[in-house]
């Protein structure tokens, strides 16, 4: 996950991860097992279609399933917050008041070697959705997460919207 700022300005914040090089290398892996398993096939071998078949399957589920872009949205002026994730499967957008927004935070977990793995999640302390919401659905350990949360915070601390005071009484 290498999350980055592409809009940083008073009224709104972007950010993005487009997994350009696992795209790339699993296209690659891809083309390379269709390309030796024709070869073979070619060559008067069945056996070339079982590596066709193999290596182009597991490469194409692979991509479809870890290859999603992910973008969130703080806008200001129109007081939302926008999720949106695009991948094969298709495309999908979540929308919250942006006001509900309390703040960015680092969910953590222990990966199968003891290691230390990170994802970032948004926190809305009201409205309808409150609670926790995780921005993507894997964890990772590299500091894209950390970054994403930092650039969340910095950007609610400077340029928090006005918030509603509710009134309890009835």
């Amino acid at each position: 996950m290498s999350m980055k700022v592409t809009r940083n300005t008073p009224q709104q914040l972007v950010v993005e991860d487009t997994p350009w090089l696992l795209g790339l290398f699993l296209a690659a892996f891809i083309l390379l097992f269709v390309g030796v398993g024709f070869a073979i096939t070619l060559s008067g071998e069945i056996f070339g279609l079982i590596f066709v078949l193999a290596g182009g399957g597991i490469g194409g589920l692979c991509l479809a399933v870890m290859v999603e872009r992910v973008q969130v949205i703080l806008d200001r002026a129109a007081d939302t917050l926008v999720i949106r994730r695009r991948s094969v499967f298709g495309y999908a957008e979540v929308r919250h008041a942006l006001a509900d927004l309390d703040r960015a935070i680092l969910e953590e977990t222990t990966g199968s070697k003891g290691g230390r793995l990170y994802r970032p999640a948004l926190v809305l302390d009201r409205g309808m959705s409150a609670g926790t919401h995780p921005v993507v659905t894997t964890y990772t350990n590299t500091r894209g997460p950390r970054r994403l949360t930092e650039a969340i915070n910095a950007w609610l601390a400077e340029h928090r919207p006005a918030r509603e005071v509710q009134d309890d009484r009835a």
